[in-house]
Formats: structure tokens, C-alpha cells, sequence
């Protein structure tokens, strides 16, 4: 028995999957021979917390049904040199292991440290239950970190739905649990992060030095109908979910989060956004042209504030063309690693750390440098 996903909702299933089947393609790399490889945006799942906001996920948002059901991922991938997206069945199974089977695809793709978080719609779990179940997924992932403190860290996931709690439970997630974050799924609500009822965590992220990864979730309601559909069921699913949907979203939340003048509120805030930052980087200077100081009342310019308080990271999307424009745009002190693990498969990670074009002191800072500095590692 393995389990079927939708990006976090979980349920039994068999499976005999070429994916479920096939060895990986990676190879070893001795560790006296490598540069040390922290990756922050690799995911699993809390199983009661699954099963609590899987249900509400599927009626807020029918189309995710829709992946998968022409397309299996990861059939037709041989010898491959770049991550791919994994099939649900097998990221579903891997999502729930935090031992040894987690630590064998690490070893094999040359990863020393990951940074745990729970992936899946997490807020959208009943009210009334969600205090409970986040504090307990925390807890699993602090095990997990205890059993394994030089391999593991992990983020906090909050019940964002009474941001006071929220804000509890980042505090004790951090100082009683050794967190070093948060991430968060989407928007927190019906409403962004911007909106003033979170600005209660937003002061308790910067109070406590710690950032937040904001990270795609579910789109708005109407969103996916108005712009993502019209084709067959698979691909309205795809476009509307990680080929561009959320993507796109979870780049918009970012941007209002400046707009709102969160980072001069809290001048310690400090925000981690996947995907080469959601599309946002390659907008900075035009958001700039279209919003200048004197539109938004803000004390440095939309460019200048992402500098000084966004970090990138590839989530698995090993390109060298987006490497080298966010090098450029906004310096290698910005840029962390990540794979998206196990949503995207672990090949050829180390061949591209190792053959970009960085020199040294890039490689390491965004191997390991600058993960380490902002997440105290």
C-alpha cells in the first residue's frame, strides 16, 4: 500500500507505478569531496492534519482532482539530469517517511541537510481542531529533527485561522522546539498575509529573528474558473496549479507584503519565496517604474526592499538562465537552495550546484552560507 496526493491530501491507495518501481538515477558523491548542501523548501506531511484539511481542499478546489488523471508523472523519465515532477502515489508515500528511507534519497543525491515543513493545505483544516493538529505536526517534525539534528531542521506550520494562536505556537515551535521558521501554504485566510489581522505574527517573526517561506497554495475563489480552465481536466489542473496558477499567487502575496509596508513596520522581517521568487524578480523593475516612492509612500523602492528582505530558491527548477538573472538582479546573498522534495525528484542536483558557473564563494553561500545565516543553522 503507498498513498495518493494531491500536493498533501492523503489516502490509501496500491500502486505499481514505473516511478514506485524505478531505482534513482543519482549518483554518490563522497562527502569529503563535496560543498555542504542545505536544502529548505523539502516537505512532509502530518497524517491527522491530511486528513482534516484534505476534505475541505477538494471542495474549495475541484480542478485539483484533475491532476493525474491522463498523465502519470515520471513514466517516461529515463536517464534524467534535471528533477521532474513526481507521481503522486510516490511523493504521497515519501511525504510521510521522516527515517531512514528520507535519509537514503538524501545521501544519494548528495544532500546534507534538509529543512523540513509541512506541505499540503494545512489552514484549511476545521477551526475548532487546528490548534491541536499543528501543534502536533510540529511536534512530529521536532522528533524527527531530535532523532536526526545533523540532517534535519524544520519550519513550523501555525493555525492561521486565530493568528494570536499563530503567533503562540511560532513562539513556542522556536523556543521550545528549535524551529527556525515558518511556512505557510498559500494565504493564510481568504485574505493575504498583508491583511492587518496577521500583523501580529508578521511582529513576532521579526521579534524572534526567525523568517517565513511563503509558499504556493490554493488560489482564490473564482480564480481557477476565470483563468485556468477551458482545456481537459488534466491540464486545467496543471496550468492552474504548479505550471502557473499558484505560482503566480504566491508571487502577488509577496509583492502586496511590501506594498502594505510590513518590512518598514517590522524592519527584522525576513521572507523566503520559492521558485526563483514566484515570478516576482523578473518584475522588480517595472513594479518600480509603475509604483514609484511617490505612488507608495514607502521609504525605498519595491527593488530595494526585495533586496534587503526576500531570498530566493529554485524549488527543484534547476535552471541556469534564472540562476544567473537573480545573481545579477539581486546578489548570491539572496539565493538559498532547495529541491521541492518529494514533489520533484532529486536528479542531478549536485551536478548542477557543482558545474554552474559561481565562483566559489557563490557555490558555498548558496549551498549552505547563506541557509545557514538566516536560518541559525
Amino acid at each position: 500500500m503507498t498513498s495518493s496526493t494531491v500536493n498533501g491530501m492523503a489516502q490509501a491507495t496500491t500502486s505499481d507505478s514505473a516511478t514506485d518501481r524505478a531505482p534513482s538515477t543519482a549518483t554518490p558523491v563522497p562527502a569529503a569531496q563535496r560543498t555542504r548542501l542545505i536544502c529548505v523548501e523539502e516537505h512532509a506531511l502530518s497524517a491527522p492534519l491530511a486528513r482534516a484539511s484534505g476534505p475541505v481542499a477538494g471542495r474549495s478546489a475541484p480542478y485539483l482532482a484533475g491532476w493525474g488523471s491522463r498523465v502519470t508523472d515520471g513514466l517516461h523519465v529515463e536517464g534524467a539530469t534535471r528533477p521532474h515532477v513526481v507521481a503522486q502515489d510516490v511523493s504521497a508515500r515519501k511525504l510521510m517517511d521522516l527515517g531512514q528511507a528520507r535519509l537514503d534519497d538524501m545521501d544519494a543525491a548528495g544532500i546534507d541537510v534538509q529543512v523540513l515543513s509541512i506541505g499540503g493545505f494545512p489552514q484549511l483544516a476545521p477551526p475548532q481542531e487546528q490548534t491541536d493538529l499543528t501543534r502536533r505536526a510540529n511536534d512530529l517534525l521536532a522528533g524527527a529533527v531530535a532523532e536526526h539534528p545533523d540532517r534535519f531542521a524544520a519550519l513550523a506550520t501555525l493555525p492561521w485561522h486565530d493568528p494570536d494562536a499563530a503567533a503562540a505556537e511560532l513562539r513556542r515551535a522556536v523556543t521550545d522546539l528549535g524551529m527556525r521558521g515558518t511556512l505557510l501554504n498559500g494565504r493564510p485566510g481568504e485574505a493575504f498575509l498583508d491583511d492587518s489581522r496577521y500583523d501580529v505574527v508578521l511582529a513576532a517573526l521579526a521579534e524572534l529573528g526567525v523568517p517565513i517561506y511563503l509558499h504556493p497554495g490554493l488560489l482564490a475563489a473564482g480564480v481557477a474558473e476565470a483563468y485556468y480552465s477551458g482545456f481537459d481536466e488534466e491540464i486545467d489542473a496543471r496550468l492552474a496549479m504548479f505550471g502557473w496558477g499558484w505560482h503566480h499567487e504566491a508571487g502577488v502575496g509577496v509583492v502586496r507584503l511590501i506594498l502594505s509596508g510590513a518590512f518598514e513596520r517590522h524592519p527584522g522581517l525576513q521572507v523566503m519565496s520559492g521558485h526563483w521568487g514566484e515570478m516576482v524578480p523578473f518584475f522588480l523593475r517595472r513594479l518600480d517604474d509603475a509604483l514609484p516612492r511617490e505612488a507608495t509612500g514607502l521609504e525605498r523602492t519595491i527593488l530595494e526592499t526585495y533586496r534587503d528582505h526576500v531570498s530566493v530558491t529554485p524549488s527543484g527548477m534547476l535552471n541556469s538562465e534564472q540562476l544567473a538573472f537573480c545573481i545579477e538582479l539581486l546578489g548570491a546573498e539572496r539565493i538559498l537552495f532547495s529541491t521541492d522534495y518529494p514533489y520533484q525528484s532529486l536528479d542531478g542536483v549536485r551536478d548542477y550546484l557543482d558545474s554552474a558557473d559561481l565562483t566559489e564563494t557563490q557555490r558555498a553561500a548558496i549551498a549552505h552560507g547563506n541557509a545557514e545565516r538566516l536560518l541559525g543553522l
